[in-house]
């Protein structure tokens, strides 16, 4: 029997990925044989600085994995929280079925470097190349290289949305500068 810790409760193991939730939440675009697929994702982290290097979760069971898979592309747009009802919905319906740029309002703009589109309304994009599929068979981890990486200049940090699971979500707040060797 394990005594528990003076002040702490047991948390079940499904929600440790509220505790641990490594961004915001973000619209995965991906375009296969001239068609185009928006998804909302949130399982990502960055691996690399320079260049820089992304791990995305994508499951074999959605729509976006098989046009990632095939053409080895995506763009990863970074909205901000005024684009939560778009994202939400975008990840509540499958782009085997729906046009997800018509029905959500969002603009499809061409990348640089990539076939997939970029996102307008979107704080940020990253164009991205596949670089490793060894752990997408058993995790569905694409490793993911930014190769062009965009963004629209603002006074202030823009407001994401980080999911916390079970449709909650928390905004982005107030930022703060501590000293750091980091760039």
């Amino acid at each position: 029997m394990v005594n528990r810790p003076p002040g702490k409760r047991s948390l079940a193991p499904s929600h440790v990925y509220a505790l641990l939730e490594p961004g915001p939440v973000v619209l995965l675009t991906t375009a296969y044989r001239g068609r185009a697929n928006v998804m909302t994702q949130s399982w990502h982290t960055m691996i690399d600085f320079e260049p820089p290097i992304v791990g995305c979760v994508v499951s074999d069971r959605s729509f976006s994995f098989t046009f990632l898979r095939a053409s080895g592309e995506c763009v990863i747009n970074v909205p901000s929280v005024r684009l939560a009802a778009q994202v939400v919905g975008c990840g509540n319906c499958s782009g085997r079925t729906v046009d997800k740029f018509a029905r959500f309002g969002l603009t499809a703009l061409p990348a640089s470097r990539v076939q997939p589109p970029l996102i307008a309304e979107c704080h940020a994009s990253l164009e991205c190349k596949v670089v490793d599929t060894r752990l997408v068979s058993k995790y569905d981890l694409f490793i993911l290289e930014v190769v062009k990486a965009w963004t629209t200049p603002t006074k202030r940090p823009p407001r994401t949305i980080h999911h916390l699971g079970s449709g909650l979500f928390m905004v982005s707040g107030k930022t703060i500068r501590l000293p750091s060797r980091m760039r």
